[in-house]
């Protein structure tokens, strides 16, 4: 399944990329799709592209709920599972 998921920006690449921290991965996504986000703000990513901005307190409540689910982000070393090789 796949599953569009909350992630913090750590830092912005200037090429239309980021690294973001998703569930204490780092990994690098598209940022074409959003215009004015910033380091520290969340956004939703489904397939290694950030969709939309998301407000830090949803982001947060989501993330939690997710986790008290069961249903876990990312692990390390599943970095795909968020970026799945698109350049």
């Amino acid at each position: 399944m796949c599953l569009a998921v909350p992630v913090r920006v750590v830092s912005l690449l200037g090429d239309g990329r980021a690294v973001v921290d998703a569930g204490g991965v780092h990994t690098e996504i598209s940022m074409a799709l959003v215009q004015g986000i910033q380091p520290g703000e969340y956004v939703i990513v489904h397939v290694g592209f950030a969709l939309a901005r998301l407000d830090p307190v949803e982001a947060e409540r989501t993330l939690r709920i997710l986790a008290e689910g069961g249903v876990r982000t990312v692990e390390k070393g599943e970095e795909d599972a968020i970026h799945p090789g698109i350049p």
